[in-house]
């Protein structure tokens, strides 16, 4: 049975856990490969990934998935780009983002 997990920063990956995700916890330094691992390990099925920690997760484990249908890698906006100088408002920026994978706004 394959598995799903993130990978993700020590920060950010108490929320996941606690979500009941499986975590593959790594620094910046250390993401790619840890990416790579988890990809030949073979047990999972669906990889989340920070972009915080890896921007384009496709393009930096190319080699390693040359001729792997899976896992699926799934880039997930990193939540440090929520509260970046960039970003004006926090609220609005998580919005768009919901907007954007769901098609239609969620208001509370």
């Amino acid at each position: 049975m394959q598995r799903v997990a993130v990978l993700s920063d020590a920060e950010t990956a108490t929320g996941y856990r606690l979500a009941g995700a499986e975590v593959i916890e790594t620094t910046p330094e250390n993401a790619v490969h840890d990416l790579e691992q988890a990809i030949v390990n073979g047990n999972y099925g669906l990889i989340a990934v920070d972009t915080g920690l890896i921007p384009d997760p496709l393009t930096a484990t190319a080699r390693t998935m040359r001729g792997r249908d899976l896992p699926i890698l799934l880039p997930i906006p990193s939540l440090a780009d929520a509260f970046n100088a960039d970003t004006v408002d926090a609220k609005a920026y998580m919005g768009k983002l919901v907007r954007d994978t769901i098609g239609f706004d969620i208001k509370m």
